[in-house]
């Protein structure tokens, strides 16, 4: 169950446009840091900021680079994967 005050579900903020674009300009400023470091500096929610960076990539024009990934983990890719086991034909 949700409690609502004046429309909007209690616990949820709305941050001024400024701030989220600052937030996002902060993220990107710290090449090392993480979502969850500069959220936890701000004092946002972690998926919060994630929301507000890819909003300001679906903005941004020509904009197709690749989601910044933590250290030691692989980029998104957007090749399918066979399910047939190795060295056998797929059915037809």
């Amino acid at each position: 169950m949700r409690i609502w005050e004046n429309g909007v579900p209690v616990g949820m903020k709305h941050y001024p446009p400024e701030f989220k674009a600052d937030a996002v300009a902060l993220y990107r400023s710290r090449p090392g840091a993480t979502i969850k470091s500069v959220a936890a500096d701000l004092g946002v929610n972690t998926e919060t900021l994630r929301n507000w960076i890819r909003a300001a990539d679906r903005r941004r024009p020509g904009s197709h680079s690749p989601t910044r990934t933590a250290p030691g983990s692989a980029a998104p890719s957007n090749t399918r994967r066979s399910t047939t086991p190795a060295g056998q034909q797929p059915n037809k």
